[in-house]
């Protein structure tokens, strides 16, 4: 698509966000000028940084902003420095969360790639992933544990109790399965839901509802995992899983196991979207699978390319622009081959070398260019 524009709210958050945004800013210039688009950015605090300078995770302000935008660019938010804070007021659940629901992204996808050449980086016994592994991760983001009522910590008998009630309904399930479906259409048409069936009235449900979608996908071959049958299998075998489907809960925990999986949060993107605007693209917010790493917050280390890949995921599910999108990802790939390594990846192997996150963003940059 020629002569576009697009207006992008740039959250960036706390931590190591600041210095990884910054690569991903300059693949976005990149691309400004190959795909002769222009991207308006809209720059508003949120998180930590936030609470720092108004008192508040997500200001009126950043919530504006984003409402004007075509997309969301988040970075990562929260950190040791306001752990103290009631929790209510903690930059994750005070930002994050209330974005999760204003906008109703109630789809989370994260793609979990081992490159062939990064399986050693990786924890699982080489001979597991050789060749590397590609498995999606699609996670119901709005229901569940996290926002179902009652929800709070009180007293009784002389003892605190805290109660967290875990709801769905069945149209919540069906839509979040449906996108599952699709995306598994578009992959090697196999997907795994995964439930506790066998405890839990929420995961007959979800089952239930998973079968009666799967009837109008034929081309799916659908299977059942239960959750912690799931986290063994991901790990014993992780390259016999293509699309995985899973509440808010199970797909939180899980997604991050898959993630390392992979040898690093540091390469892991993720899209929360919403329902379609109609013409097969989405609102959605682009993030970064891994946190803030206060760690290493400030000191050039922290790798760019999860956040990078999500603005691959935000030109391909709010832009419609999959080329643009299929070049960053070969931009990726091609630097990693070339043995481009940021600490969380390097392992020492011969045709590598050791690079900080401004290093392997002009490597990127070079390959996009």
């Amino acid at each position: 698509m020629s002569n576009a524009s697009y207006k992008i709210a740039v959250l960036t958050g706390d931590g190591i966000a600041p210095e990884v945004m910054a690569e991903a800013r300059k693949v976005l210039d990149i691309i400004e000028k190959k795909f002769d688009t222009t991207f308006n950015y809209d720059e508003q605090l949120v998180g930590g940084a936030a609470i720092d300078a108004t008192g508040q995770a997500l200001p009126a302000e950043t919530l504006a902003a984003c409402e004007k935008a075509d997309a969301i660019l988040f970075g990562s938010v929260g950190g040791p420095k306001w752990e103290s804070l009631p929790p209510a007021e903690q930059p994750e659940r005070a930002a994050l969360l209330p974005l999760r629901k204003h906008f109703g992204l109630f789809a989370n996808l994260r793609p979990s790639i081992c490159f062939p050449s990064l399986t050693q980086a990786s924890p699982v016994k080489e001979d597991r992933i050789e060749g590397g592994f590609d498995v999606l991760c699609v996670r119901e983001l709005t229901g569940g544990l996290y926002f179902g009522e009652p929800k709070e910590i009180r007293t009784e008998d002389g003892e605190q109790v805290a109660i967290d009630t875990m709801v769905y309904k069945a149209s919540e399930i069906e839509r979040i399965a449906r996108i599952a479906f699709k995306a598994a259409q578009g992959r090697d048409g196999r997907l795994t839901s995964i439930d506790k069936a066998n405890v839990l009235q929420n995961g007959v449900l979800w089952r239930q509802v998973v079968e009666q979608v799967a009837k109008d996908f034929p081309d799916v071959k659908l299977d059942h995992l239960y959750v912690d049958n799931a986290a063994m299998q991901l790990v014993a075998r992780p390259k016999t899983f293509d699309v995985v489907l899973a509440e808010n809960l199970f797909g939180d925990i899980l997604s991050d196991e898959m993630a390392m999986i992979t040898g690093s949060l540091g390469m892991l993107s993720s899209a929360s979207l919403g329902e379609s605007k109609g013409d097969g693209l989405y609102f959605g917010m682009f993030e970064p699978s891994g946190g803030t790493a206060p760690d290493i917050a400030g000191q050039g280390i922290a790798n760019p390319v999860a956040q990078i890949l999500s603005v691959a995921m935000m030109l391909r599910f709010s832009f419609g622009m999959n080329e643009a999108a299929d070049a960053i990802d070969a931009a990726v790939k091609a630097t990693i081959d070339a043995g481009y390594r940021t600490g969380d990846i390097y392992s020492g192997d011969e045709g590598t070398q050791k690079v900080g996150t401004v290093e392997m963003g002009d490597a990127i940059c070079s390959q996009l260019s």
